[in-house]
């Protein structure tokens, strides 16, 4: 049986028709109502982006559903988890500053940040589940607590998992560090020929991983000159690495590699593995979900809001969605945007032609469809969907 997806466009020309009141439309449409009980606590699950990022999830939006699940009688609290790497959001005080300087006060959001995991990642539950790697998976306190909870999720690409959506936001997003550690569990290495000794690894390194090595101790077999011998190259402590990937994403040489053969499919299935486990957390006896799923297709770039800059999109803004089923919900997105021409001035590097896929055009290594066909054989949803048109 398809599941239904639920789609606004993100054409508007009246009041009416504002991307805020299409929001207030799909919650209604998809039935919130039928999750939010009297003086349910609600989590509101938001990425408030790096300090930075300038395309993370607008506040307003946020009010928006925030408002929606007062109506009901519903207690609602905007919330995310602690970053694994170094950066503005390491810990509750840094994380709490940044979503203030981005706009989610209380004034505009109409609710309480918490960040589930505590104040340094520490406060989590242990779910069990029957995965291929994982017998229990780690669950932010908060977001194990909460009622129910709305997944609002800024769709967009991922040098790792390919792209961003509802799965990756459950998965990563609902982990202390240590379940993003889990999840990630791949080591990297230095390509000692593109390093240019910048530095910005080591700056970003959240384990002291990496460091300045001479080139003669990385390749003791090579002929060095004293002239290149002056300049070390950066070397990762394969033993200190937890693979977070921030040396990826900030390093501008390509001079930081991994397995990609080997270890981006069971990245993506532990991805998948630890977002089951917080679907399981919020379904009833009877399996029915507690769980609301958007999607903004908007401001569609390569990398993830975790980075500290903003990319140009790689296709126009397309809309929203809406589902209870994460795994269609993902999908239709995945489908949506590489149904689209690709923007020449952007990161895509080629797959331009609508039908082509636009997150192998700027990350061909990735294999972020395994996240979709996995989390269906794990039993999270369909990747078969009907889109309804709002």
């Amino acid at each position: 049986m398809k599941s239904k997806v639920y789609f606004s466009d993100a054409r508007s020309r009246d009041f009416k028709e504002s991307k805020i009141n299409k929001i207030k439309k799909l919650l209604k449409k998809i039935g919130l109502k039928n999750i939010i009980e009297k003086d349910a606590l609600t989590a509101v699950k938001v990425h408030f982006g790096e300090r930075g990022n300038d395309t993370f999830m607008n506040p307003v939006f946020v009010r928006s559903i925030v408002d929606e699940i007062k109506s009901l009688g519903g207690k609602p609290f905007v919330t995310d988890t602690n970053t694994l790497y170094k950066g503005s959001r390491h810990n509750a005080v840094d994380h709490l500053m940044t979503a203030l300087e981005h706009g989610f006060g209380f004034a505009t959001i109409n609710a309480p940040i918490i960040i589930a995991d505590g104040l340094k990642g520490g406060n989590f539950i242990e779910c069990p589940i029957k995965g291929k790697h994982f017998k229990k998976v780690k669950i932010a306190e908060a977001i194990h607590a909460a009622n129910a909870m709305v997944v609002l999720s800024h769709f967009k690409g991922h040098q790792l998992a390919g792209f961003g959506g509802a799965i990756k936001n459950l998965a990563m997003g609902c982990a202390p560090g240590q379940g993003k550690k889990e999840q990630h569990a791949s080591r990297f290495h230095t390509k000692i020929e593109n390093c240019t000794a910048c530095g910005m690894c080591i700056a970003h390194c959240p384990e002291d991983a990496i460091s300045f090595v001479h080139k003669e101790i990385l390749n003791p077999k090579a002929i060095v000159t004293k002239k290149e011998n002056e300049k070390p190259k950066a070397s990762i402590n394969k033993d200190k690495c937890i693979g977070c990937g921030e040396c990826l994403t900030v390093c501008k040489y390509d001079a930081i590699a991994i397995d990609f053969g080997t270890e981006m499919i069971p990245f993506n299935e532990r991805m998948a593995e630890y977002a089951y486990g917080v679907t399981r957390d919020k379904s009833t006896k009877d399996n029915e979900t507690k769980i609301i799923y958007i999607n903004l297709l908007l401001n569609i770039t390569p990398d993830c809001d975790c980075a500290s800059w903003s990319d140009a999109p790689m296709v126009p803004d397309l809309g929203i969605m809406a589902s209870l089923d994460p795994v269609a919900l993902d999908k239709a997105c995945f489908d949506m945007v590489n149904a689209q021409q690709g923007i020449s001035h952007s990161h895509l590097q080629k797959n331009y032609a609508p039908g082509e896929d636009k997150f192998k055009g700027v990350w061909d290594y990735t294999v972020g469809e395994i996240q979709l066909s996995y989390a269906e054989k794990l039993g999270m949803g369909s990747l078969e969907y009907e889109i309804v048109k709002i």
